[in-house]
């Protein structure tokens, strides 16, 4: 199968064990984990071969990181090296009706001190067919916002797809204002070829909003219709994306979701069944499970949408079922679920 490459940073995730709060803790569980990283191992499960692009401290932490990934099946030849530390965050796992909480700590990490040039991305994209990142990585800092925009435009000069997660963070973007923050992800986007992106990361990336709805109104009961505009709206401003995506999230709580996702290809709306998710082991990263899923499905069903689609959504479901930030469930787990198999038995 064809060659991928994803970059971006990954970071230690330290949390208490099971649902106690930061306050409860004695101890931590240890992950690594990070939009990109996420999406690279998701692919890896499913035979694609993917390099990671990272930068990442030469010590003991930085080579666990890069084992982590190495372990997973994952390239890590192009990893360059250098910087004082890993970025780190903490997740306190939510319940019922408390939510999740996330406190950052990666303030001069590796990456976020990279700078043009550190990375030869002519090597890099060799004998690569698709290119991936998130809005995660230019909200780091500038450096990695301009490094971000070197590899778009060599793997853009290539004709490599290009894909995105716009993930917008508002704990991150710390380093600019709103104005310059949308000039930045609209120039990145605009090379862009397959956009991922929910209506809260089009409104505030690109003020873009769904018309003739509240989405937030809508509780859990979301509805794909409502998205059709974002998408319009998206496929008019950047006119290179032959493809935008939605995630469909409904949260009754913390603990049940209800999850689908929505395509748009200019013409037509392709929708996947709803899943109810139930009883949720761990929620994060359920987007990068989602992204690595609908690659995969576009790479193996490139004339097949709707399968590609169902394909991401069902992995992404059976990602809320595994602790830690990837996804570690293989196609013949996902395509069960396609199937309508979501019993749960055990496999004798």
């Amino acid at each position: 199968m064809k060659k991928v490459v994803t970059f971006g940073e990954i970071m230690l995730r330290l949390a208490p064990q099971e649902y106690l709060r930061f306050s409860q803790a004695n101890n931590f569980d240890v992950v690594y984990g990070g939009g990109e990283s996420n999406v690279a191992v998701s692919l890896a499960n499913y035979g694609v071969p993917v390099d990671f692009v990272t930068r990442l401290p030469k010590n003991d932490i930085g080579e666990c990181a890069m084992m982590e990934m190495r372990k997973r099946g994952v390239g890590v030849d192009k990893i360059v090296w250098g910087g004082d530390r890993l970025g780190i965050y903490f997740l306190e796992t939510g319940a019922v009706s408390r939510g999740s909480k996330v406190v950052y700590d990666r303030a001069h990490s590796a990456i976020s001190e990279i700078e043009s040039g550190m990375i030869d991305w002519d090597s890099v994209f060799d004998g690569v067919e698709w290119f991936h990142w998130t809005g995660i990585t230019p909200a780091i800092s500038q450096g990695a916002a301009d490094v971000c925009l070197e590899a778009v435009k060599a793997a853009s000069s290539k004709g490599i797809t290009i894909s995105t997660d716009l993930n917008y963070r508002a704990k991150l973007w710390k380093f600019c204002d709103a104005s310059h923050r949308e000039s930045i992800m609209t120039e990145l986007t605009s090379y862009c070829d397959v956009v991922l992106g929910n209506e809260e990361d089009a409104e505030m990336h690109f003020g873009i909003k769904p018309e003739g709805i509240s989405v937030q109104t809508e509780g859990h009961n979301v509805k794909a219709e409502a998205f059709l505009s974002v998408c319009q709206q998206m496929m008019t401003k950047f006119p290179r994306a032959k493809k935008v995506i939605t995630t469909l999230r409904g949260s009754i709580s913390a603990s049940h979701n209800t999850w689908a996702g929505v395509l748009y290809d200019g013409n037509n709306m392709y929708e996947t069944r709803q899943y109810q998710i139930t009883d949720i082991v761990d929620r994060v990263g359920g987007g990068d499970s989602f992204m690595g899923g609908l690659i995969y499905g576009l790479l193996k069903y490139p004339e097949d949408d709707q399968n590609a689609l169902d394909f991401a959504v069902a992995a992404s479901c059976l990602k809320h079922t595994i602790k830690g930030d990837a996804n570690l469930v293989s196609i013949a787990e996902v395509e069960k679920l396609m199937g309508g198999d979501a019993s749960g038995r055990v496999a004798r």
